[in-house]
């Protein structure tokens, strides 16, 4: 059986951690006993974004009014499936992120109640009440109570974004699938960026090259990559497809990891010059390029 744990005080040392940590990651975390955010200024719980029309309807609005500027400047006019994909996209990108950081960081896994997970629609910004988190002897076991944790969150919230999105349950699951992926990725490369390490020639763990005088080896996005890989090998229902990282070399012999997602996150309905370096459109070339 899982090890559960009510006290809070191991998740707020992680969380003051993964903060520190993840500069984009914006999260207010609430204190037990402290009064929860307000409809009233703009907040909705994970649980009412599911189950209330009005919550979702107001939060499609804010990310609506959000993307409007940046899209005007590149010249588009997002329709609403995809203000509604990008919102899906940043939420389950940052609960993915809340979620896997203090497994990554401490091999905590947190569960994260749907009234504990708090949107401000305005803003995009989101406000966590971290409570019971399940720690394992077995990095496997640790590894689908991961799995687990994402799933029972965000299985609620695909089904309210079916419609906004056009989406079915297939594409809904691949976006999950890739923002677990990318979360767990980009927390191997935040640790080396605050260790201050780069990539040596030949690979970002340090395969096939060596380490200046005095230079640290970039591990922790090399660790993080393979830890992604064994969270997410396939055949993990109803999580689609692998992780499936694979290496570019670039002309200078450094190599870079590299994934193609599984589903687009519609990011270049907005800036059509701008796709992701993952996206199904984005040819390897480009993406040595813009690396």
């Amino acid at each position: 059986m899982p090890a559960t744990s009510r006290s809070p005080s191991p998740l707020r040392a992680d969380y003051r951690r993964l903060l520190d940590l993840c500069p984009v990651l914006q999260v207010t975390l609430i204190a037990d006993g402290e009064p929860a955010p307000t409809r009233a200024q703009g907040w909705y719980s994970a649980a009412e974004l599911a189950a209330d029309p009005t919550a979702l309807e107001a939060a499609l609005a804010g990310e609506a009014t959000r993307i409007a500027p940046v899209a005007a400047e590149h010249g588009t006019a997002p329709r609403p499936h995809v203000a509604a994909s990008r919102l899906l996209h940043h939420y389950l990108w940052s609960v993915c992120v809340l979620i896997a950081g203090p497994w990554h960081l401490a091999r905590r896994v947190p569960v994260i109640d749907g009234s504990d997970l708090w949107l401000h629609a305005p803003t995009g910004v989101l406000a966590l009440r971290p409570r019971a988190h399940v720690t394992l002897p077995g990095e496997d076991e640790l590894r689908a109570e991961l799995r687990a944790a994402v799933v029972t969150h965000v299985e609620p919230l695909l089904t309210a974004f079916a419609a906004p999105t056009r989406r079915g349950a297939r594409a809904l699951w691949g976006m999950v699938t890739d923002d677990l992926a990318s979360a767990i990725w980009y927390l191997g490369r935040m640790l080396d960026a605050q260790a201050g390490v780069t990539a040596p020639a030949g690979g970002a763990g340090g395969a096939g090259g060596a380490a200046g005088a005095g230079e640290a080896v970039a591990t922790g996005e090399a660790e993080a990559v393979a830890a992604a890989g064994a969270v997410l090998p396939g055949g993990t229902q109803p999580l689609l497809g692998a992780a499936a990282f694979r290496t570019l070399c670039g002309p200078d012999g450094r190599s870079h990891p590299t994934r193609t997602r599984l589903g687009c996150c519609l990011y270049y309905a907005i800036r059509p010059d701008s796709a992701c370096v993952t996206c199904p459109r984005t040819p390897d070339e480009e993406r040595l390029q813009r690396l």
